[in-house]
């Protein structure tokens, strides 16, 4: 009996370390922002479906009333976040994860924004009991989760002169890294703005100077990501002029790579690997992987190689790494699949046949398998194989509204897609 208390004791521990280690995992296997957890299009999750040729993914729900968008969903502690353009304005939404069931809108602008492809773009970041979302006119917000309730809001064009490289909305989703929420207003002295994520306050802007004679003025339509090449911690993103990089303690702007900017629309957002970062832009403009290495005080970004458009040009829709190997779509409005080396630039296969959908592709990886979302609708389970390209199913889903170019999400062992006023889920693992 003296040693009940100890015995009880330690299974009180090794119970407690095992429930923290299950949110943990739980919170790792969620997609708690813009592609996913690591901002990589990469999910943590095992045990899905090895092919959906045997095991068709099985239609769960399928909810009305989300509003026009082409913005993705992020998803926490059994709650779906998305945005929506309704005829009032544009909303951010809270849905219960396992029933599609609406937990609250809020709407965040003074009627919906007007712009090319009207509708919203931004996937919120989910932060604990927080959101943070960029409107399609160019406002930051931060939200309780619970409820929906607005407790800051900034403007970008009245804050810091933001605008866009062209007129088709603010689309990032920002970054909440520490106690900061990192962003891009585009503005000439404020490329980039870090800002405190509880109050709101400007901690530093980011001027980014012009770095080449391609691309344009503004903010793209990526969203930021962290980057430690060279060993200096650096927020990374694709703007107009180009790939830039600035130093993450204060915003100062460490380098530039201009060669994939183009005039009309930057788009996918780019993928640290280590010390090195690769991005690419359609339009016929084409890819490039940069090598980060220390240069005085600051980083030097110098080209490893550069594919022209006809061999790698990722219009939308992004790009995931397995290893050493890199998958995407292919193309202007395309998205041939492709198998690229990504610390050589050689292509192993794809870029030159379609696939089971048309249009541009949006990617993601789970358990070693790629899903291709097309625009027009089909989605495709691929092994993420370099050897070869292998179909391992597809399906097209009950409701499709083209064009389809919001992210597939994985969570919990379910895939989710949004459609414009639309979110199906399907089951995908046992």
């Amino acid at each position: 009996m003296k040693a009940f208390p100890k015995i009880t004791g330690l299974v009180c521990l090794i119970v407690c370390v095992a429930m923290v280690g299950a949110n943990e995992k739980l919170k790792m296997s969620g997609w708690p922002q813009w592609r996913g957890p690591a901002r990589d299009g990469v999910s943590l999750e095992t045990g899905l479906y090895p092919n959906w040729t045997e095991q068709t993914p099985e239609l769960l729900w399928s909810i009305n009333g989300l509003g026009k968008g082409y913005a993705g969903v992020s998803m926490a502690d059994g709650r779906i976040y998305t945005t929506g353009n309704l005829d009032t304005a544009q909303t951010v939404s809270a849905y219960d994860q396992a029933s599609g069931e609406m937990i609250w809108s809020v709407p965040v602008t003074d009627g919906p924004p007007k712009h090319g492809y009207d509708g919203s773009r931004c996937t919120p970041t989910v932060d604990d009991d927080r959101l943070y979302v960029v409107t399609s006119n160019g406002q930051i917000l931060c939200m309780q989760a619970i409820d929906g309730e607005i407790l800051w809001q900034k403007d970008f064009q009245q804050e810091w002169g933001g605008r866009m490289m062209s007129g088709w909305g603010f689309s990032e989703s920002p970054l909440v890294d520490g106690d900061r929420v990192i962003c891009t207003p585009g503005g000439a002295n404020a490329m980039l703005v870090a800002l405190d994520k509880n109050t709101g306050e400007t901690i530093w802007e980011s001027a980014v100077p012009r770095i080449g004679d391609q691309g344009g003025d503004g903010a793209g339509y990526a969203s930021i990501i962290i980057s430690e090449g060279a060993g200096v911690k650096q927020y990374v993103t694709l703007v107009g002029r180009g790939l830039v990089g600035v130093r993450a303690d204060d915003g100062k702007y460490l380098w530039g790579y201009n060669a994939i900017a183009n005039g009309t629309a930057n788009i996918s957002t780019p993928i640290a690997i280590g010390d090195y970062v690769f991005g690419s832009t359609g339009y016929r403009t084409g890819s490039g992987l940069v090598h980060l290495t220390p240069d005085g005080d600051g980083v030097k970004a110098e080209e490893v190689y550069f594919l022209d458009g006809n061999s790698l040009q990722n219009h939308h829709g992004g790009m995931v790494i397995l290893g050493d190997y890199l998958y995407c779509g292919h193309g202007h409005k395309n998205g041939l699949p492709l198998c690229l080396e990504w610390k050589t630039g050689k292509i192993n296969w794809g870029g030159d046949f379609r696939g089971v959908g048309n249009g541009s592709a949006a990617v993601i990886a789970a358990d070693g398998k790629l899903i291709f979302r097309y625009e027009s609708g089909e989605v495709a389970l691929i092994d993420g194989n370099p050897a070869e390209y292998k179909l391992l199913g597809s399906f097209r889903p009950e409701v499709v509204n083209p064009p389809s170019w919001a992210c597939p999400v994985v969570s919990e062992g379910n895939l989710y897609l949004r459609d414009q006023d639309t979110l199906t889920c399907y089951r995908i693992a046992p």
